[in-house]
């Protein structure tokens, strides 16, 4: 094997772990429901670990860095797989998941309605999200999520705005 042959092995195997959430992306069915849960459950446990005064920031942060992040690997596993959005690319529903999640009250009942509501959106995909699906490669696989989690997002908080008082 060559050192360019031994390095595009390499990215592809870093791409494939990134892409699939380090496999949650093959477990069945349903594994952008899993990948969205598992966000879920790690955010929840790693926000015992944030000073209250930073849970909002470090939730952005973390939101435009999983999306960035995410774009290149998706692109790469798209093409490897010759799929164009491949079901077992789940970094996309982390990333929508974490955005959905900007916020939220880490009471249980909020963050099953927060999952609740990006899972819906994500799968019913109301106007516009189908159409970012057709933005290009890995940015196409992304931004659906990010909308979707966007939608999420906004619904929970004007229902917590609204109705939780």
């Amino acid at each position: 094997m060559t050192a360019s042959t031994q390095s595009t092995a390499r990215k592809s195997r870093g791409a494939w772990l990134i892409a699939t959430f380090f496999g949650i992306g093959h477990l069945w069915p349903g594994p952008g429901t899993y990948a969205a849960g598992v966000t879920v459950l790690l955010w929840w446990i790693a926000s015992h670990f944030i000073a209250p005064a930073w849970l909002i920031p470090t939730e952005i942060i973390l939101s435009v860095a999983i999306t960035l992040l995410g774009i290149a690997p998706s692109t790469t596993v798209a093409r490897e797989s010759g799929d164009k959005d491949p079901g077992f690319v789940v970094i996309d529903e982390v990333a929508g998941q974490m955005i959905a999640l900007i916020g939220t009250p880490l009471q249980w009942k909020y963050l099953m309605v927060s999952f609740i509501l990006f899972r819906g959106f994500d799968i019913v995909k109301p106007f516009p999200l189908r159409r970012l699906e057709r933005l290009p490669e890995g940015t196409g696989i992304m931004m659906d999520d990010v909308g979707a989690g966007i939608y999420a997002l906004v619904l929970l908080q004007l229902g917590i705005h609204f109705l939780a008082r």
